[in-house]
C-alpha cells in the first residue's frame, strides 16, 4: 500500500500522530475536519469536512488515519470509513516496542516509547500513549485509550471505550468494563464491573457522581 495518508481531525493529538507518521516513512497529504484551521505547522492541504466530499476521491492511492483524541467521536469517525470502505493502518512511534507476537487492529496508535508485550490483543480505534506499558496477554477493548506512562500488569482485560490515566497501575489479572474512567496515578487491585464508573486513588475507589 502506498505511504500517503490523509487524517481526520488536525490539532494536538494530531501533531503527535503526524510526527510518528513522518518518523516511519509516511507521506501526510490532507486532512478533514470542520473547517479549515489556522495553525498548519506540518503543511497540510484542507480536503473539507469528511461529511459533505465524495471520500472515495481521496483515497485512491491513500489511507486513512482518525486523529481525533474523543472517544466517542472517534469511533463515529471510523465507522463512517469503514462504512465508505476507506483503508487504514496501525500508527506506532519507531521508538516503541512492540512485540511481534501481538495483534492490534487499524485506526490504533502506539505513541514514543510505548511497550508492548507478547500475546497481547489491542482493538481498533485505540490510542497507547507515550511511555505506556502493557504487559504480556492483555487484551484491549476498541476505542480504549491507555494514558501516558500507564502500566498494564500481565492478563488485564480492559473494555470498549475505556480511558486510563495517566502514570495509573492496573495490577495483573483483572477485568475492566466498558465505559470505565480511570483517574491519573490511580492503582487498580481488583475487577471493576459498573460499566461507566469513575475511580481514583491508591487504591482505586469510586467517585460519587
Amino acid at each position: 500500500m502506498s505511504k500517503e495518508v490523509n487524517i481526520f481531525g488536525y490539532s494536538g493529538h494530531a501533531f503527535v500522530i503526524l510526527d510518528a507518521m513522518l518518523a516511519s516513512g509516511y507521506e501526510p497529504k490532507g486532512y478533514f475536519d470542520v473547517s479549515p484551521t489556522t495553525f498548519n505547522p506540518y503543511h497540510l492541504t484542507y480536503l473539507g469536512n469528511e461529511r459533505e466530499v465524495v471520500l472515495s476521491d481521496f483515497f485512491k492511492h491513500a489511507h486513512g488515519f482518525v486523529c481525533v483524541g474523543d472517544a466517542k467521536v472517534r469511533a463515529k469517525i471510523i465507522e463512517y470509513l469503514e462504512f465508505n470502505h476507506i483503508p487504514s493502518a496501525v500508527i506506532a512511534c519507531p521508538s516503541a516496542q512492540i512485540s511481534t507476537l501481538t495483534h492490534i487492529m487499524p485506526h490504533t496508535f502506539i505513541g514514543k516509547n510505548a511497550c508492548i508485550n507478547a500475546i497481547v490483543n489491542i482493538g481498533k480505534g485505540c490510542i497507547i500513549n507515550t511511555g505506556a506499558i502493557v504487559e504480556h496477554e492483555c487484551q484491549i477493548g476498541d476505542y480504549s485509550h491507555i494514558a501516558p506512562g500507564a502500566v498494564l500488569c500481565g492478563n488485564v482485560k480492559i473494555g470498549k471505550f475505556v480511558h486510563v490515566g495517566a502514570n495509573s497501575v492496573l495490577k495483573e489479572g483483572i477485568t475492566i468494563a466498558n465505559n470505565v474512567i480511570i483517574g491519573a496515578g490511580t492503582v487498580v487491585v481488583k475487577d471493576i464491573t459498573e460499566e461507566g464508573s469513575i475511580w481514583v486513588g491508591n487504591p482505586a475507589k469510586r467517585l460519587n457522581r
